[in-house]
């Protein structure tokens, strides 16, 4: 490559300054569920293209809205009374020559399919009313892909930003969520949903870790019973990042918000165990970066991956290759 730049970069390392703050968004939160639900239609997609016609067609699928719905949360099992709303964009080649793709179809198909694996008391048919506004391209976009040259060409700039390795704080902040809503936490944890966000605040060797957790109702008989298996749920994150990362300290803070003596009103309590049945809604780009992480001590670009056409789109090619 002729465009190598090296420069030292003028400041100190992120692990050893004194003050770090690192978030991840997880599996259930809408935010994560838009990014991860339009990067798999992408790639849905992408295999469309290329069993019909041997190459990746032009599509950018980047913009989504998962609007919130209204449930009524309850000791033992609440009820979800208006469903969410998941609205897809943007553009897709729906046609070539006589061929028509069922680009709607998949992308449905595809969110549906995504909900039912990834979140377990959410009910992708019942729950989830779908929205699909993905257009055919402009023609001086879909026409990239029928030039005859030795790459795509792009009629776009991006920047993008990458770093390495993890500090710390990063690695755990990254473990953490992984191992909240991996299946065999959740076999312990049943009550344990989805939507899972971290802070961690790292103040020289001290560590201190925020977890708001949404609470799946149908397992909580009372809120004596919450406030006991929020324990549990404490103490085996306690257990698990004492083992191997190296700090003097961890404190945990698990949902925040709560106060005893309000019944369900001072609980973070669901009933599908996201947030996006009624408190919170999500959109593409707002949550981790490529690598799972939101860190605020590092450079970052404003670039959403998620959704983006794998072969033409340098805000997704670059963002992916930053970090090889």
């Amino acid at each position: 490559m002729k465009n190598i730049f090296i420069n030292e970069l003028g400041r100190i390392a992120v692990k050893d300054q004194p003050l770090e703050i690192v978030e991840r968004k997880g599996l259930g939160h809408p935010d994560t569920i838009c990014d991860t639900v339009m990067n798999q239609i992408s790639i849905d997609l992408s295999k469309e293209y290329l069993k019909r016609f041997d190459t990746v067609l032009h599509h950018n699928v980047d913009k989504s809205l998962l609007a919130a719905g209204v449930a009524t949360p309850k000791f033992k099992g609440g009820k979800v009374i208006e469903p969410m709303k998941f609205v897809f964009g943007d553009r897709a080649t729906f046609k070539v020559g006589e061929e028509e793709i069922p680009v709607n179809e998949i992308a449905v198909k595809c969110a549906s399919n995504w909900i039912k694996k990834n979140l377990r008391f959410v009910d992708p048919e019942k729950q989830v009313v779908y929205q699909s506004e993905i257009k055919p391209g402009s023609i001086a976009l879909a026409d990239i892909f029928d030039r005859k040259g030795e790459y795509l060409g792009a009629n776009d700039t991006s920047a993008a930003v990458g770093y390495a390795p993890f500090t710390s704080t990063e690695r755990i902040i990254l473990d953490l969520e992984k191992h909240l809503n991996s299946p065999s936490f959740k076999k312990s944890f049943p009550e344990s949903g989805e939507d899972i966000k971290l802070m961690g605040l790292r103040k020289r060797d001290h560590l201190n870790i925020t977890v708001a957790m949404a609470m799946v109702d149908r397992f909580i008989d009372n809120e004596a019973d919450y406030f006991k298996k929020q324990g549990e749920i404490k103490d085996a994150i306690n257990r698990f990042v004492n083992k191997k990362y190296g700090f003097d300290k961890v404190s945990i803070d698990i949902n925040a918000l709560d106060v005893k003596g309000r019944g369900i009103d001072g609980l973070y309590l669901t009933v599908t165990g996201t947030s996006a049945e009624a408190g919170d809604s999500g959109q593409v780009g707002r949550g981790n970066n490529v690598v799972g992480v939101i860190p605020l001590n590092r450079p970052m670009s404003s670039e959403a991956a998620a959704g983006k056409n794998p072969v033409s789109h340098v805000g997704k090619i670059y963002n992916a290759l930053c970090y090889r």
